[in-house]
């Protein structure tokens, strides 16, 4: 089972680092890995997936809370969440088929991005299964490049990642 992760954490030099160390030192596998600035400078959201079993899961995030630049870590898999991961796909093919590929694909989202010389790039977003699906259907075609932003995801309601007023930030 895929859990979905997300951290707010200073946005410092070797923070990222230091989460990932976490990780490789105990031999934990990072699936997908997202991270930006938020509206704070300070701040950061790190969001990643990861195969791991749930009592790892527990473990990876009693750890990360003890990581000093680590804010707030939020599961996103034990909450109601949104999730959305993009995908941007280089190939050999005709703008008429991957114009037909991406209408067919009913739960994903898309549109062609350039067409010179035969070699077609389009993006596509939407569930990362959807996403492993229709690339898994291209298989006859000739990729050139394939790139996947990992998973995003967002609590829905009034859940947020969010931190005291000590720290500046609210996403309420």
């Amino acid at each position: 089972m895929l859990s979905h992760i997300a951290i707010l954490m200073e946005n410092q030099p070797g923070a990222l680092s230091r989460v990932v160390g976490l990780f490789s030192q105990r031999g934990y596998n990072i699936d997908s890995l997202s991270v930006a600035p938020t509206q704070d400078p300070t701040l950061s959201r790190l969001t990643m997936t990861t195969s791991e079993n749930p009592k790892i899961v527990n473990q990876i995030l009693r750890q990360l809370y003890k990581l000093v630049d680590v804010v707030m870590v939020q599961n996103l898999s034990d909450a109601e969440a949104y999730s959305i991961e993009l995908a941007i796909i280089k190939l050999v093919s005709s703008r008429e088929k991957i114009e037909k590929i991406i209408s067919q694909a009913k739960e994903l989202e898309g549109k062609i991005l350039d067409d010179k010389d035969g070699h077609i790039m389009f993006e596509i977003w939407g569930d990362s299964a959807d996403i492993d699906a229709l690339l898994a259907s291209l298989k006859e075609e000739k990729f050139i490049e394939v790139t996947r932003s990992g998973l995003l995801g967002m609590t829905k309601g009034n859940v947020a990642l969010k931190t005291n007023d000590q720290t500046k930030i609210s996403y309420d």
